[in-house]
């Protein structure tokens, strides 16, 4: 049996509000139950009924008990009689704008609290009966409105000419269709909104007149669309900052100053601003246009987040022992968004003696914007022991990557490193001291890079490199490929599907150090086996191979609103050629999971059978994490 599970904790360097309470992945321990529900002063009791005069639509029926406050939060006790009145004011209010939502404008709403009207006893101020008090809602919806007269029409700025349809039903309000007021806000979001587009910031729809006849069962529209000013790009200012460089802020925004106003334009400079990480929050305040060439400034007010973190992290398998891992960061080193990160882990604590347990030191730095808005600079310094069961390798690496955002889906990295490794396994004891050129290509489309139900992730990743010690020269060649189908619009059905190969030119697997040799097996490659336990073999121990294929298929299937079940297949194998030559048929694993979705992703755990276990397989795997497994 193999368990995995890890936890992780950040740990921000500011006073802790509440000592008592931990919130883990949405769920709250040692909290006591009075400082979850705050005690109500003077609860009043109460029974509420919601019944229809007259035959209703059951949908309509449906979304009005849902709507309804009184319903809803019948078990939450309001206070007083004082509140029990003002939760009915708000209960009438909302059904009657649910009402209009629907189109239906001639509908009422009654309330009687204890046989007494609402208006009634909001004159009185009290209720004839003790709690729990009788509240009855009954609604009668009258007749369902449609579309009469609408109309849409444009007041201009002298000298601007924006290029809009007058006609409504281009807006979707179309004379003879349900009158939905959702339908006049959307409408009128659109109007405002295509104005911006075209470079109109102060765009706003001056006036709205809507009138509806009663006897025709009609609603008329007038809509009234103030255009405003066009606007260019004026100069960037910040506000807000302590730590940080205020032009460095400016420039990673890359709003174009001169450029006519485009609100994308924005949304793509916070994007950008918050990929920094050092924000806690971001706001545009757009200025007054000016001149004749209509000039808007914009200032960026913004709010630092706290520069230190610290992190802790812990592992259990039954086959891998414990393992333990830290970190400290210190963002914004600089003052323009550089991170330092030491980061450190102790594994298989309790399976090997100390010297032989898994040790891992690495020390990171990041500076975003180093050669322009749309790149970053990172280097790292890492020392690590692996000691799986078919091989020990110490190593060292010092590397350092240009990385070049081409698009929101396409980002790039090339670098260079050098490692030296010291090896042992099956061949024996070794030394290697690599030269290299990595670089790699992501290309990402993913709605939810958590919970993905549509789009594509795929990733390009190849390395020369020249071991000086033994004169070898390698080619390292990996990809990978998942894609992602919804079968259903509320996306409760997903196929999910994942492709990976590799490959490596070059000499002999011997001459190879061994932790860059292809290997299978495991949480993320075919689950089921252990953990770099399918390839190639000498002697019984697995060694690697030159080549690797992996498939995965996954059928996601959300069940309620917060859990998910899922089943999946992962099948491959890795082989001594350069070129998968097939000798030895697919490793296959079968296994479900559950999903428990939280506000930072679902929640995975994992069962796997391995179908062709080997030495060192289980007989199954349970594997936990945070997100899906592809």
């Amino acid at each position: 049996m193999l368990l995995t599970f890890f936890t992780a904790l950040l740990i921000s360097l500011a006073p802790i509000e509440d000592a008592n309470a931990l919130d883990l992945f949405g769920f709250k321990f040692f909290e006591s139950e009075e400082a979850e529900t705050p005690a109500v002063e003077d609860p009043y009791a109460y029974t509420s009924e919601l019944t229809f005069t007259q035959p209703t639509d059951s949908y309509l029926k449906k979304t009005l008990r849902a709507r309804s406050i009184l319903l809803s939060k019948q078990e939450t006790l309001p206070s007083g009689v004082t509140g029990l009145i003002s939760r009915a004011l708000s209960d009438q209010e909302a059904l009657i704008g649910q009402l209009y939502a629907a189109g239906y404008y001639g509908g009422t709403v009654d309330i009687s609290l204890d046989g007494v009207s609402l208006e009634q006893a909001l004159e009185n101020g009290t209720l004839p009966g003790s709690p729990p008090a009788s509240v009855a809602i009954s609604i009668d919806p009258g007749p369902e409105f449609l579309f009469g007269e609408v109309k849409i029409q444009f007041v201009d700025t002298p000298g601007s000419e924006p290029d809009l349809p007058a006609d409504a039903a281009d807006w979707g309000l179309r004379p003879g269709a349900v009158a939905k007021s959702g339908e006049v806000r959307t409408a009128e979001a659109r109007l405002t909104k295509n104005l911006q587009d075209q470079g109109y910031p102060k765009a706003k729809i001056a006036e709205r007149v809507i009138v509806a006849d009663h006897s025709n069962k009609t609603l008329d529209v007038t809509l009234t669309v103030s255009s405003g000013n066009r606007a260019r790009f004026g100069p960037v200012s910040v506000a807000g900052t302590e730590v940080t460089d205020p032009q460095f802020v400016a420039r990673q925004t890359m709003i174009p100053e001169g450029k006519t106003y485009s609100p994308e334009e924005l949304k793509d400079a916070r994007k950008r601003l918050n990929e920094l990480g050092i924000f806690g929050s971001i706001r545009f305040v757009e200025g007054d246009i000016a001149g004749p060439d209509g000039t808007m400034p914009i200032t960026i007010e913004v709010t630092e987040r706290k520069r230190h973190v610290i992190g802790a992290g812990a592992s259990w398998s039954s086959t891998e022992g414990i393992g333990l891992e830290a970190y400290w960061r210190r963002r914004n080193l600089f003052g323009r968004g550089e991170l330092l990160s030491v980061e450190g882990s102790v594994g298989r604590i309790g399976n090997k003696d100390v010297g032989d347990m898994e040790y891992s030191a690495r020390i990171v730095f990041e500076k975003p914007g180093a050669f322009g808005p749309l790149t970053k600079f990172t280097s790292s310094l890492t020392a690590k022991q692996e000691n799986p069961d078919a091989y020990t390798s110490r190593w060292v690496t010092f590397d350092a990557y240009y990385q070049r955002k081409f698009s929101d889906q396409l980002n790039g990295r090339i670098g260079a490193a050098v490692t030296y490794a010291n090896e042992e396994d099956v061949f024996g004891n070794s030394d290697y001291l690599l030269f290299s050129i990595p670089t790699d290509l992501t290309w990402d489309t993913r709605d939810d890079k958590l919970n993905p139900s549509k789009g594509v992730f795929s990733v390009l990743a190849v390395e020369p490199a020249y071991d000086t010690l033994q004169n070898n020269q390698m080619l390292f060649i990996r990809g990978t490929a998942s894609t992602y189908v919804a079968l259903d619009d509320a996306k409760r059905f997903i196929l999910a599907g994942k492709v990976s190969a590799g490959t490596i030119l070059g000499p002999e697997i011997q001459d190879i150090p061994a932790n860059r040799r292809l290997i299978a097996g495991g949480g993320g490659s075919i689950r089921g086996y252990a953990y770099r336990n399918v390839g190639p073999r000498v002697n019984g121990e697995v060694v690697g191979g030159r080549s690797l294929l992996e498939f995965s298929g996954e059928v996601r299937v959300k069940v309620t609103d917060k859990i998910g079940v899922v089943g999946f297949v992962d099948a491959g194998n890795a082989y001594e050629d350069e070129i998968p030559d097939f000798s030895e048929p697919f490793k296959i694993g079968v296994g479900a999971g559950i999903r428990y979705f939280t506000p930072i992703g679902p929640l995975r755990v994992d069962a796997a059978i391995p179908l062709d276990p080997e030495k060192d397989d289980p007989d199954f795997a349970l594997y936990v994490g945070l997100s899906q497994a592809f």
